[in-house]
């Protein structure tokens, strides 16, 4: 990939420009889908539509969609000139994006049960966020960011790492519970209980909000708030979308839980 970077980029200084107008683009991403998603459903799941193509099985969706985030900052890191990755702050942070990723990209897809098809314009506009995303969140880590030599023992740093622990903890549990509502041969929706399920309809997205929110906070910059914030308006969406679903679908749904934060909102 090094021959690749100074082919699309003159200088250093124009890829770092070139990062910081993601990052500002991300934001402005971010405001239209959050009044876009005042009319309608990320269509995925149970929301899924033919108006957005045709299905794509579930778990190659995520599997394929979801790699880019994985591969593309692989690259960077191994085979790209990575400037910063010898520092610890730009190593701690670069470990949590990858916790995430491999993840969601290597074993979730694998551990999926059941599942709607993706549309096939969602699983296309997945695929190009996860490159963009990618890119700009570890390219910038790797490459760019610089951290004060205390920064690991700074307040922003611990209060966000931890953060981000508990909403990865979070998120990985919660879509524990989820694969295990039905067993071997059920089929149909249940209500999910246990672990943050007891305060809110959407505690995988809460756990998953919260980890890039403590991430964000630790990164310090504009390139991981974009994607802390874009990534809270889409999952607060669905968050409040599936806590409607649940009290519309089922009488006996849990009045005191609430949808994304316990005992508020």
């Amino acid at each position: 990939m090094d021959s690749l970077l100074p082919w699309l980029f003159s200088s250093e200084k124009e890829e770092l420009y070139v990062l910081d107008c993601m990052a500002y683009l991300m934001f402005l991403m971010a405001a239209c889908t959050c009044v876009t998603l005042l009319f309608e459903n990320v269509p995925y799941g149970r929301y899924a539509t033919s108006r957005y193509g045709f299905p794509v099985n579930v778990r190659f969706a995520w599997f394929v969609q979801e790699l880019p985030a994985f591969m593309v900052p692989l690259c960077l890191v191994f085979w790209t000139s990575s400037a910063k990755t010898s520092l610890l702050p730009n190593q701690l942070l670069i470990v949590m994006y990858f916790c995430h990723y491999v993840h969601r990209s290597l074993i979730y897809p694998f551990l999926i049960r059941g599942g709607k098809p993706t549309p096939f314009a969602s699983f296309i506009l997945a695929i190009v966020f996860c490159l963009y995303n990618g890119y700009m969140q570890i390219r910038y880590l790797s490459h760019y960011a610089e951290y004060p030599a205390y920064w690991v023992t700074h307040p922003c740093f611990v209060a966000g790492s931890v953060l981000w622990l508990v909403g990865w903890l979070v998120n990985m549990h919660s879509d524990h519970i989820l694969r295990n509502l039905r067993k071997p041969g059920e089929t149909g929706y249940k209500i999910p209980t246990g672990g943050m399920f007891e305060y809110v309809s959407g505690a995988n997205f809460l756990g998953e909000i919260t980890e890039w929110a403590g991430f964000a906070l630790a990164g310090h910059s504009v390139h991981s708030s974009a994607f802390a914030i874009f990534t809270t308006v889409v999952l607060a969406s669905r968050a409040v979308a599936h806590h409607k679903w649940y009290l519309a679908k089922f009488e006996d749904y849990p009045k005191s839980r609430k949808a994304l934060i316990p005992f508020v909102f």
